[in-house]
């Protein structure tokens, strides 16, 4: 699949829905320009392909929890079920495949120090072809969780961003979630756009009280909705997580001008001897080779960099959905 098979209303619909991602099709219709029923048809035939899935997602500042990244080492033979059998817990995302084949990188979010030490200790998978564990605590994100990459597209206007982006305050306290909110957000998580219908079945809640909860859980920065797309949609063909140590006077500093990179989906300040990480995306290895001799190269106070190209991605920001037994697995 390739970048031509894609337009630039498909392109347009997932910035859009990056920015609300729960927007009535009339509304999108409206700032794109288009009828309804065109972005409703894009839409369904986008995710019925399995091109793009909105998802509901919490925001773990607003939580209280604490970021982990993972970085586990396995023997040749072991990495795949390895990476399978950690994209299956519901306390992980981005479990991916890395060069070589012998590394698996993830994500994963505690709500305590002591949630931490279980999970990184005694939960990861305990077998003799696992040769080695590292974690590294997430100390301040620069950019990723609602920005997304799509928002530095430039496929939307100034104009037409303003009209679809929501509001929202800055958290001024831990979030509290009760069971009806978790089932509410586990729905969303798996589909950010389900009817108010299936929210309300799922809760017992009645309709109204669905749409008061979500409007309170968005605007205090606690649930905000991310696109799930194939990167081919813009031309995208090469995954990598660059690993950079920098100088601690310059860390703000550099993470903040890798921010900005359009190549950047992710930055954020970790422990650990690499302090910053980046997971950038590029046209294709050439592009990678020219992005990291001169953007990279121009950071100020970096002293190393370790780059890992990603072989495949086994689970992204949401659940992992599986296919359907004997339909064939699609590997963004």
């Amino acid at each position: 699949m390739n970048s031509d098979a894609f337009d630039e209303l498909d392109r347009q619909l997932v910035q859009a829905l990056q920015l609300d991602g729960r927007a009535p099709f009339s509304r999108i219709a409206d700032v794109l320009g288009v009828s309804d029923q065109t972005v409703a048809r894009r839409y369904t035939r986008l995710r019925t392909a399995g091109t793009i899935r909105v998802l509901g997602l919490t925001d773990p500042a607003a939580l209280g929890e604490v970021v982990w990244l993972l970085r586990v080492q396995c023997t040749p033979d072991a990495a795949v079920s390895v990476a399978e059998a950690m994209a299956r817990r519901s306390d992980t995302s981005w479990v991916s495949l890395m060069s070589g084949g012998t590394e698996i990188s993830g994500i994963t979010r505690a709500a305590s120090g002591e949630d931490s030490d279980a999970l990184l200790l005694r939960k990861l998978p305990s077998t003799p072809r696992v040769v080695g564990v590292a974690a590294h605590c997430v100390l301040h994100e620069y950019f990723g969780g609602p920005q997304g990459l799509v928002s530095k597209s430039g496929m939307l206007t100034p104009r037409q961003i303003e009209r679809l982006i929501v509001p929202v305050r800055p958290p001024d306290g831990r979030a509290r979630l009760d069971d009806g909110d978790r089932q509410l957000l586990a729905v969303l998580a798996r589909d950010g756009r389900a009817g108010l219908g299936e929210l309300a079945a799922a809760t017992g809640w009645s309709q109204s009280t669905v749409r008061r909860r979500l409007a309170e859980l968005r605007s205090d920065g606690t649930l905000y909705f991310d696109v799930d797309y194939h990167h081919r949609m813009f031309g995208h063909g090469s995954t990598a997580v660059l690993w950079l140590a920098v100088l601690p006077a310059h860390l703000a500093a550099a993470g903040q001008a890798v921010a900005e990179h359009p190549e950047a989906a992710f930055v954020c300040a970790t422990t650990g001897p690499h302090n910053l990480l980046a997971v950038v995306v590029c046209r294709d290895v050439r592009h990678l080779y020219e992005y990291l001799t001169t953007r990279v190269a121009a950071l100020p106070g970096v002293r190393g960099m370790e780059t890992s190209p990603t072989i495949r991605r086994v689970k992204g920001a949401g659940p992992l959905l599986l296919p359907p037994r004997g339909a064939a697995r699609r590997v963004p």
